[in-house]
């Protein structure tokens, strides 16, 4: 099993740290072989930015993603860049407000996830990348919600947990809605 992942947004979306959280929670607390890989640009907002991550039950011996098997995309920039790139029968999953103009996908399943919406009415907007985490872990089930809640305790601020938390069992709550369909 080698599953890719790809994150990709804008930079002080929590993207990079989504996918920091995705590895160490597969390796750390899933038992699992991860890789996590990251690239932005030189603005430390509002630059594009991605995440990559690798998880398999063997050794991984390449560790950058070629063909996603998961996007998880946050901006209209980067929904563009990246959603022809996904393996046929892949999954996106998508942020609706932030991209408003979709193309037409084929072989590609499609969940959209108001995560900033979301975020927003928690009271804070900078907590919709652990929506879409939420939402991600309901959706592919490549890794279990404990191992993941595990995995944000440890590699977010002190002080932020219970709101984290939150927004991650609102993420998943919706993620399971889609799921069923």
């Amino acid at each position: 099993m080698r599953v890719e992942i790809k994150f990709a947004g804008f930079g002080g979306q929590g993207i990079i740290k989504s996918g920091i959280i995705i590895a160490a929670a597969a390796c750390i607390h899933g038992g699992k072989n991860a890789v996590q890989t990251q690239s932005y640009g030189p603005e430390s907002r509002g630059g594009a930015c991605k995440s990559e991550v690798v998880i398999s039950e063997e050794d991984i011996d390449f560790p950058k993603v070629v063909e996603p098997d998961v996007l998880v995309v946050m901006s209209q920039h980067a929904y563009n860049e990246y959603v022809e790139n996904v393996k046929p029968g892949g999954t996106i999953i998508m942020d609706p407000d932030m991209i408003p103009h979709e193309v037409d996908v084929k072989n590609a399943q499609v969940h959209r996830i108001p995560a900033t919406k979301i975020a927003e009415e928690l009271g804070k907007k900078i907590v919709a990348n652990i929506v879409m985490l939420g939402a991600f872990v309901a959706i592919t089930r490549i890794l279990d919600a404990n191992a993941v809640k595990e995995s944000i305790k440890e590699n977010l601020p002190k002080g932020t947990e219970e709101l984290n938390l939150k927004a991650f069992e609102r993420g998943y709550e919706y993620g399971k809605t889609l799921s069923k369909s």
